[in-house]
């Protein structure tokens, strides 16, 4: 019988002697986002702001580990303990204090002794391929400053660039911070952050564990806590009424998207992130409103019309006897963008405005405009949530639509036009989601559609022409840097790429790529390409300054 241990240490505890961390190499490679880091940053910073002495939980970590041996494989955990390690780091060189240096060396990395025969040793060793980077730029005594002068393209893997760009965003989030300032979030952190460390000395068993504790199961989620509250309050017939709305919403919207409508439902009650779980907060910030004794009303006029209006935002079918059609062309678009805190407002919207599509029409738009801006300049997740939050303050306030939340500032508004006119192919994260938004605006009234099942961001000019070929003699080398991966220069095909055609000349890429096998081409952008005759740097200006001027048009920028 393998013996499983489960303990919750303090931070202290878990970068100490009693673990040298090692992430396998069947492992998946470090690759927190930045916003992932300064999120981890900033929970901390709400937590130590708070005030309050209770512990901070992070979470758990899955090990393999023999029982009395400092060597632990990890499971599950990877990305928060290499982001921790990297938050430690970057405080450790920029503090000035030799002793809280010292400290946080001891932290990062096991000291050795050598009267002891110990060696210095990382106390988190990453998969082989990335180790020795790590600790060479990162967990070693004053090395934070070179890392920061590395330049991505340079580096071996992905996860070295995630290092490095997570090392970058905690470096200038904490650099104007004072000394006593980052010696109080260190003691939080060391004293009163944990994290359950599970362990068992068998693989097998630690994957058991890291499945069981990642699958929803039967276990009560919160929603069940919730309703065995509300509906156990209540004398019958109405307990047996208010079960059955309330099991018909979690039928309509499924498990996940009826927890998500809690999550939802408690932000636009509370208008503030989420501060502790949800089993926490929805009592206090919701459910006290209404237990005890109102119950029935919360399932009545909260649950079940918040339920109806989740699945018309969720799946675009809001009715009306006019225009409809626009309100829930506005949902499709507000699901393009990669999250869903829009989503409270938009739901209170058609909680009090449900009858009103024209209502609807004009609050959705300027919605979407916020929501993209805030996509397409990458807004942290803290800064997005408190936007949408305060929206829905001035809402509840009677604001409509010249609620201030609503409208961009000019420099929201001109940081938005310089990323639109930037490198847009370079990120990732929003290239399709805008070329796609300024098809439409192209193709308005012609009836496009956008279902196709695969669609890519292709180069018109290649990202790599050939020595040879005629895209050289087109294109100087600082044209190329210049045009290459911005608007004006990409189209959109409904199909997977073709490395093999993506560096043909202009002509015969036209012919063969772009225009597809039955001629046929889905995108307003892509026709428009394969109209011209030749493709040159003053014809990629033109194109670009059009469609950055079609998305400032459309979203008043």
């Amino acid at each position: 019988m393998q013996k499983l241990e489960a303990h919750e240490m303090p931070l202290h505890k878990v970068f100490s002697s009693d673990y040298v961390f090692h992430i396998p190499d069947y492992q998946r490679p470090y690759a927190w986002e930045e916003e992932q880091a300064v999120q981890l940053l900033t929970d901390l910073v709400e937590a130590l702001d708070r005030g309050k002495e209770e512990p901070y939980f992070l979470g758990s970590i899955v090990l393999v580990k023999e029982s009395g041996t400092s060597r632990a494989d990890v499971i599950d955990g990877q990305q928060r303990l290499t982001t921790l390690t990297i938050l430690l780091s970057v405080i450790r060189d920029l503090a000035e204090d030799p002793e809280v240096r010292d400290d946080l060396d001891k932290l990062v990395s096991e000291p050795g002794a050598k009267i002891r025969g110990l060696a210095r040793r990382p106390r988190l060793k990453l998969r082989p391929r990335d180790a020795e980077f790590f600790e060479q730029y990162v967990q070693r005594k004053g090395a934070v400053p070179q890392l920061l002068t590395l330049v991505p393209e340079k580096l071996g893997t992905d996860a070295q660039k995630a290092v490095l760009r997570n090392a970058r965003a905690l470096h200038t989030a904490l650099a104007g911070w004072s000394e006593a300032r980052w010696l109080d979030l260190l003691q939080m952190l060391v004293e009163r952050t944990y994290l359950v460390v599970v362990s068992t000395p068998d693989l097998d068993s630690a994957h058991r564990i890291f499945s069981v504790m990642n699958s929803r199961g039967l276990d009560l989620s919160p929603t069940d806590i919730f309703k065995a509250r509300i509906i156990g309050d209540l004398p019958e017939p109405a307990a047996g009424h208010c079960a059955t709305k309330w099991e018909d919403a979690e039928e309509d919207l499924g498990r996940d998207d009826f927890a998500d409508l809690f999550l939802h439902l408690r932000m636009i009650y509370a208008k503030k992130r989420a501060e502790q779980e949800l089993l926490k907060e929805f009592p206090e910030q919701v459910l006290s409103r209404y237990l005890p004794g109102d119950g029935e009303v919360f399932v009545n006029e909260v649950l079940r019309p918040y339920a109806d209006a989740y699945v018309q935002v969720r799946d675009a079918v809001y009715e009306a006897s006019s225009g409809a059609e626009k309100v829930n062309t506005w949902f499709r678009r507000l699901q393009q963008v990669d999250n869903n805190d829009w989503r409270p407002a938009a739901l209170w919207a058609l909680r009090h405005h449900g009858n009103d599509p024209v209502w609807l029409d004009r609050f959705l738009g300027a919605l979407e405009r916020l929501s993209a801006s805030m996509f397409v300049r990458r807004v942290y997740t803290t800064p997005r949530v408190t936007r949408y939050a305060e929206l829905l303050r001035q809402l509840d306030q009677g604001a409509g639509l010249d609620a201030e939340a609503l409208e961009l500032s000019e420099a929201e508004r001109a940081d938005t036009r310089a990323k639109l006119d930037g490198d847009l192919y370079l990120v990732g994260k929003i290239r399709k989601y805008v070329l796609l938004r300024v098809d439409e605006v192209l193709a308005r009234g012609q009836g496009a559609t956008y279902d196709h099942p695969i669609i890519t961001v292709e180069h018109v000019l290649p990202q790599n022409p050939r020595q040879e070929s005629q895209w050289t003699h087109l294109f100087d080398e600082e044209q190329r840097l210049a045009w290459t991966h911005r608007l004006g220069n990409l189209v959109l095909l409904n199909r997977a790429k073709n490395s093999a055609a993506q560096n043909h000349d202009f002509a015969v890429k036209k012919a063969t790529y772009f225009a597809g096998r039955n001629g046929v081409v889905p995108f307003a952008l892509t026709t428009q390409v394969l109209q011209h005759t030749e493709w040159n740097p003053e014809l990629v200006r033109t194109r670009q300054k059009q469609l950055v001027g079609l998305l400032a048009d459309e979203w008043l920028l």
